[in-house]
């Protein structure tokens, strides 16, 4: 769970009185994201921290549609059909149902880990390089409430060809490095309504907790 949190954690930023170039970038990535009626991402993730040992990688899948979305994280699977909200976590055996209007913060919403960027952080145009011999822009991202946050850095590499979001790290302040890859994005795959369904006989003697 902790491992889902630290993803979920990347999805508190703004947009006002940023470098222009980075903002441009960042507005024509939020308007091509928003421009999707639906859209499946997988990525990887890796927490790394030299410090306490700790290198840990997991695999991930995401369902957007409209306001529903479906995501997996390792053992974890994350259901909201737009109303409530249903965190299913295989290691306890549990599931957690909330209204799906109080889980901003607290749910990995695969809409807002393409969107990051939007609110509550200044942005910073850093370089052009190279990922995976693709030209992409590197943006910083600085929380403009670093105090109220344990990351003080997140580093985004957009395509510069695609425009898509291929890579994102956040810096934590006690040295851990959340290293998110985007290996895959379609645009407006056809997704069963059933995907947004949560059904509870798909997990039998699991103990559901309603917040």
């Amino acid at each position: 769970m902790k491992s889902i949190l630290f993803i979920i954690s990347l999805v508190a930023f703004s947009a006002s009185g940023q470098d222009s170039k980075s903002q441009a970038i960042l507005n024509k990535l939020s308007a091509k994201i928003k421009g999707q009626k639906s859209f499946y991402i997988e990525f990887n993730a890796n927490v790394k921290n030299n410090s306490n040992g700790t290198n840990a990688s997991e695999t991930g899948k995401g369902w957007v549609k409209g306001e529903k979305f479906c995501a997996s994280y390792g053992n974890n699977t994350i259901i909201s059909n737009g109303v409530k909200t249903w965190t299913v976590v295989k290691e306890d055996k549990s599931v957690y149902e909330t209204d799906a209007n109080e889980q901003d913060e607290e749910t990995m919403n695969p809409k807002k880990l393409m969107t990051i960027w939007e609110t509550g952080f200044k942005n910073k145009y850093e370089k052009e390089t190279k990922l995976n011999n693709e030209a992409v822009h590197v943006i910083d991202l600085y929380p403009k409430n670093g105090g109220k946050v344990d990351y003080h850095t997140i580093i985004l590499y957009i395509s510069k060809t695609s425009n898509e979001l291929k890579k994102a790290v956040m810096k934590a302040k006690d040295g851990t490095v959340m290293t998110y890859t985007l290996t895959k994005f379609q645009g407006n795959p056809a997704i069963e309504e059933t995907k947004f369904v949560f059904d509870s006989k798909k997990y039998p003697g699991y103990t559901i907790i309603k917040d």
